[in-house]
Parts: structure tokens; C-alpha cells; sequence
């Protein structure tokens, strides 16, 4: 049984996406580890068909977690009996690629998104620098891999001769439940991070007759609770911090309207495809998106979210507004949601997870 590794940097009672590709490797044969980190508030790890470590660090943000988690990454996996490790975004990439070339196995990059032109690197000039460079002397030194969607995938034919794969990162399909009792409630979920839109979002909600819901955590968030309190706007804009998964899919069932922003400008953001894209659609739950060309082209087949670029702070208040009002608008979008659940599912993607990794391993 070939055992497989794989690396990221967050907590692993909310990694979705890792939660779903461990999970489909692991009953198809295969031991897999996932490695992440301990924070001191970490909530025990949620049993799974895979086996889990968090390293514990010192540090908790900045270049010197990056340094110790690294660090300690590269010791942990130096001392463990593997057949393939895999680095999840470029964040944990240099302790994969040092300790697959000592240990002379195969090594995998999974790359969410184009790290380096995320809002929170390209905007410091310095950070920028060190993952740039770090990217350019690894990336093509990973042979195999595989991103989210064909623009990443393109990129990284640009960028470095690598032709990887894509497995879009899309919910389980799974029937809603009967009898769901929707609320007008706002959804964001995901990371709080820069580039996200709360500068607008957030005085936006001044004028909108519902509250929002904020679920997840990020580099983001004291800025997102100083906009809440400066506009004066506890009741109604809720920070309802992170969830696991299956807590996090009870809230969206619930809520009325989910919402896929990004400010313009970041190239990452522009070619991305969010985890929350296609767990609102999971959930049958309209959204709200912006009208970048990943999401136009899935949402011109299935017509699930209202697209928009419009993201000054009363424009975006009444395109949620519109959207709330308009019963016949929710409906349609809600009867497509649910029809493009049965085809845009985790079920298809992850067929082609394991010919991936069976064309590497057998």
C-alpha cells in the first residue's frame, strides 16, 4: 500500500478541500498522512479514514512561523517511511522539496491558487520577493501536479514548462436535507483575508435590511472587526469565527444569500475559483459574485449566482437588496443551484484525483 504525504499550514479540522482528497485517496487504497499546525487554541482533530499530525510552533503569524513551521516540517517528514509527498500552495513547498530529493521519491505540488499574486504578497514588495523566489527554484523542480482551474494551469505552462492538471476543488454532492427553514440571512465563508472586500462589505451593510454572517477566520479579521465597530454595526454583522465542516454546511443551508467577492487588482484573485463558489451551490444557497471570467464561464452553463462588478458600498448594498426582494429571482437561482449540484459535484472531481495519483504510483 504506497503511502502518501501532504503538507499544508493551517489547522486541519477546517481544510475542506484536504479533508476530501485524503478521504478519496485513503478509500481507494491508500495511506495518507496529512500534516498541519497546532495553534495553542486548537480543538481536538475530528476522527477521519486518515491519519492526521498538527506540529505545535511557537509562533503563530508572520515570517518567523513560516520559518519555524518549515523547520520543523522538514525534521517531521526527514524521519518518516513515505512513497510520494505532496506540497498544498507554496507555503510548505521547500521542506517537500528538500526531503523528497534526500529521500529520492516522488514529489507533488498542489497548487489552490497563484500564491505570489495574492493581495497580501504582491502589495509588500519584500514578502513578494522571498515567495518569488522561492517559487522559481522549486516549482519547476515538481514535475507532477495539478491547480484548480485551466487559467492557474496556464500560468504555470507560462511560467515554468509545467503542464499540471486540474481538479477543481467542489463539494461532495449530498441531497439537502427536507424541510430546511431558510433565513434572510448574508453568508461570507472562507477566509477573512485581504482582497476580500470587507472595506466595502462591511458599510454596505448600513443599508441592507438583513444581517451577515461571517464564518471563518483570517490575516483580515481585526481590520474586519475595527470596520464593524466603526460603523457601528455589532448587531447585524456576526463573526461567527471558524466551523468544521459539517457545522459550516447546517449555517449555509440556512442562509439566504451567499457572497463570492474580490477587489480588483490581484492577479490571483482575478483567475481564482473559491472553495465557497461551489459550496453555496452544494447548498442550494443563491449567491452573489463577482464577475470574474472562472465564474462567468461556469455560471453562463448554469446559472446559479448573480455576477457583478459593481463593489462600491451602495451598489453592492443594492444588489444584495435586489436579491433579497425578488422571490421569483431566489427561486430560479436556488432550482439552478440544485440542478447544477448533480453534475458540478466532488463525485466527478474525484475520478480525477485518483487516476492522478495512479499514474504516478500505479
Amino acid at each position: 500500500m504506497p503511502t502518501l504525504y501532504f503538507t499544508v499550514t493551517n489547522d486541519l479540522n477546517y481544510d475542506q478541500r484536504m479533508i476530501r482528497i485524503c478521504r478519496s485517496l485513503a478509500e481507494h487504497g491508500y495511506e495518507v498522512w496529512l500534516i498541519g499546525r497546532e495553534r495553542k487554541t486548537s480543538l481536538p482533530l475530528t476522527r477521519q479514514p486518515f491519519q492526521q499530525k498538527r506540529l505545535p510552533c511557537r509562533f503563530e503569524k508572520g515570517k518567523w512561523f513560516y520559518i519555524e513551521y518549515n523547520l520543523r516540517l522538514f525534521f517531521y517528514l526527514l524521519f518518516r517511511k513515505m512513497d510520494l509527498v505532496c506540497a498544498i500552495d507554496l507555503d510548505s513547498i521547500v521542506p517537500v522539496y528538500l526531503v523528497s530529493r534526500l529521500k529520492k521519491i516522488k514529489r507533488v505540488y498542489d497548487a489552490h491558487e497563484l500564491f505570489c499574486e495574492m493581495k497580501e504578497v504582491v502589495s509588500r514588495p519584500g514578502i513578494y520577493r522571498a515567495w518569488k523566489w522561492i517559487e522559481q527554484r522549486t516549482v519547476p523542480k515538481f514535475l507532477f501536479g495539478y491547480t484548480v482551474n485551466e487559467p492557474i494551469a496556464a500560468a504555470f505552462r507560462n511560467m515554468y514548462q509545467r503542464d499540471y492538471g486540474v481538479i477543481r476543488n467542489i463539494a461532495r454532492y449530498q441531497p439537502l436535507k427536507p424541510g430546511i427553514q431558510r433565513e434572510k440571512i448574508i453568508l461570507y465563508q472562507g477566509a477573512v483575508n485581504e482582497g476580500r472586500c470587507f472595506e466595502t462589505l462591511i458599510p454596505a451593510m448600513q443599508w441592507v435590511d438583513a444581517p451577515l454572517w461571517i464564518c471563518g477566520d483570517g490575516n483580515f479579521m481585526e481590520q474586519t472587526k475595527a470596520l464593524i465597530r466603526k460603523y457601528k454595526l455589532e448587531n447585524k454583522v456576526i463573526c461567527k469565527g471558524m466551523m468544521r465542516p459539517d457545522e459550516l454546511r447546517e449555517v449555509t443551508q440556512k442562509a439566504w444569500i451567499g457572497l463570492t467577492l474580490f477587489e480588483p487588482g490581484a492577479e490571483s484573485n482575478y483567475y481564482s475559483l473559491a472553495n465557497r463558489f461551489f459550496d453555496y451551490m452544494q447548498a442550494g444557497l443563491p449567491q452573489i459574485c463577482v464577475d470574474y471570467p472562472v465564474y462567468r464561464e461556469i455560471n453562463k452553463i448554469h446559472g446559479f449566482a448573480v455576477l457583478t462588478n459593481e463593489l462600491g458600498e451602495q451598489e453592492l448594498a443594492q444588489t444584495i437588496n435586489d436579491l433579497l426582494q425578488d422571490e421569483k429571482k431566489w427561486q430560479d437561482l436556488h432550482a439552478h443551484c440544485l440542478s447544477a449540484a448533480q453534475k458540478l459535484n466532488w463525485q466527478e472531481e474525484e475520478k480525477k484525483l485518483i487516476t492522478f495519483y495512479r499514474s504516478i504510483l500505479g
